[in-house]
């Protein structure tokens, strides 16, 4: 167990139809052949871990020109990002400064998580990331297949990659990188042995919310860059709950980020 803090960041709320969020969420019938459309609101979080060895940012959300052209107007339009502000000014409210930082973990390369790595460009701050999520991402962003939810200008930048290779990792004491394909192929979670709070494991976009865990109940199709891994990793992460009886937090479930809080 490590004496480490956590302090999640806000940093706004995207509003989104919920067929996006769960499968099959609102599906017609003869009874209601055209049901209503259901919005869903989540909260974008980043988390600083104030850890012994390092002062460590856990992802970086979305960057701040997200309505302004940042992101491609078809991707806004489906995932509006309201409250965007740049990172600095989200860290500074927390009592953070850009400097403070000593390593960044990013969970995975989306443009709702890797917009704010622009505030590390020319820097020495390592910026974790797994091999398989850094090819992918600039497979997608540089050719006509893959996945069009990367945005090149968040992550093709001068940043100092350090590249998890493993499905398993560990770079500082009692906290450990668990790779989590399925969302995408190299979504990295977090498990964090902590002294007052216990096992608690950041399982990021794993699940967007606690339906997808708890009722495992998969995200939309176009969230899952693979369903089979997807299930296969939610399994990996109610092993860890099981065995350690571990704190599991979502990654944009409004109710597991006032857990996170009180912790």
């Amino acid at each position: 167990m490590v004496d480490a803090s956590i302090t999640p960041i806000d940093r706004g709320t995207i509003t989104a139809d919920s067929n996006n969020i769960v499968e099959g969420f609102s599906l017609g019938s003869a009874a209601d052949p055209n049901p209503e459309t259901v919005m869903a609101d989540g909260p974008v979080y980043n988390v600083v871990i104030d850890h012994p060895e390092a002062t460590i940012l856990w992802d970086t959300g979305s960057h701040p020109d997200a309505a302004d052209g940042h992101w491609p107007e078809e991707l806004y339009a489906a995932f509006e990002h309201s409250g965007l502000r740049p990172l600095e000014d989200d860290l500074a409210d927390a009592g953070y400064d850009v400097d403070d930082v000593d390593a960044v973990i990013q969970t995975h390369l989306h443009l709702d998580h890797a917009g704010g790595l622009y505030a590390f460009e020319g820097t020495d701050v390592p910026i974790y990331v797994h091999e398989r999520e850094l090819k992918y991402a600039y497979y997608s962003a540089k050719t006509d297949a893959g996945d069009e939810a990367y945005v090149a200008g968040d992550f093709d930048r001068d940043l100092n990659w350090k590249i998890v290779h493993g499905d398993r990792e560990q770079h500082f004491a009692d906290l450990e990188f668990v790779r989590l394909p399925g969302h995408t192929p190299g979504l990295l979670g977090l498990i964090l042995e902590l002294e007052d709070a216990g096992t608690v494991v950041l399982a990021g976009d794993q699940a967007y919310t606690r339906a997808n865990y708890h009722d495992e109940r998969p995200m939309g199709g176009q969230l899952l860059w693979s369903k089979r891994h997807w299930l296969e990793s939610l399994r990996t992460v109610q092993e860890i709950e099981r065995r350690r009886d571990a704190t599991v937090i979502c990654g944009h479930d409004g109710d597991d980020l006032e857990t996170l809080r009180g912790l």
